[in-house]
């Protein structure tokens, strides 16, 4: 049973091995594929593909969930794995895919836990884990639908989950996870204005993030990941005052 590994890339220099070595051991002997769709990288992204055997298309940037559909609908395998270039499996992981696809039987895709890292720490609470991703699906089972900057799988059919987690090594630096919340705030306002958010709502951006903060460093137990924690919680709570803020600026806007 061949297997497709999709990914797009833009300047991945520093996770993209990380990435590719965890997935070798699912595409040896021409058993699998990798699929790299990048959207005009200027760094080694593209060099450190192709030592790695991967089909590399570039292509110019479409959106989150079409760049990552457009690099599925690329793969020839009878499963396709989609990972972002900042995941790796671990090689429990891998040994389990190899596993189950031999009697997956009606199945047409497997949720996957995912180990979610902040400044070198693994959060193992706060709601960051098992973060479950539906990654692993039948080819043309289902395609990615936009969501901001996160897009999910939608497929049609029954799915299962499996034990073994992906690594996540999101945001090894305050720096660039401040870079990302803004990045994503942007993304998040969008959503937020096409469900109806669009005043000047202090309710949202002061009494929300505050409580948001609460329930996920204090009832979900988000202090128990030391300092990490507390730093990555006080920030998400300040991406979700910038996503309300920016709403209202972004339904301002487009009233004038």
């Amino acid at each position: 049973m061949k297997l497709s590994i999709a990914l797009i890339t833009l300047n991945e220099e520093v996770n993209l091995p990380r990435t590719l070595e965890s997935v070798m051991q699912l595409v040896r002997d021409g058993n699998g594929e990798i699929i790299v769709v990048d959207s005009g990288s200027s760094d080694r992204t593209l060099e450190i593909a192709r030592s790695h055997g991967a089909k590399i298309f570039i292509e110019p940037w479409k959106g989150f969930a079409a760049q990552k559909n457009s690099a599925m609908e690329k793969a020839s395998g009878d499963w396709v794995v989609q990972l972002d270039a900042d995941e790796a499996l671990e090689k429990e992981l891998a040994e389990e895919i190899e596993s189950v696809l031999e009697r997956a039987g009606d199945l047409v895709g497997y949720w996957i836990p995912r180990k979610n890292f902040f400044l070198g720490r693994w959060m193992k609470h706060g709601g960051f884990y098992p973060d479950p991703k539906l990654r692993l699906i039948r080819r043309c089972a289902g395609k990615f639908e936009e969501y901001g900057a996160h897009p999910t799988i939608k497929v049609n059919g029954p799915t299962g989950t499996l034990k073994h987690a992906l690594i996540h090594n999101a945001y090894p630096t305050l720096s660039g996870y401040i870079d990302h919340m803004n990045s994503y705030s942007s993304s998040g306002a969008e959503v937020a204005v096409a469900r109806g958010h669009r005043g000047f709502n202090l309710l949202n951006i002061i009494v929300r993030p505050k409580l948001t903060f609460m329930y996920n460093y204090i009832f979900r137990l988000g202090f128990l990941d030391g300092r990490e924690g507390f730093l990555l919680h006080l920030y998400h709570a300040v991406y979700v005052s910038w996503k309300y803020a920016k709403a209202w600026e972004l339904s301002r806007d487009r009233r004038s």
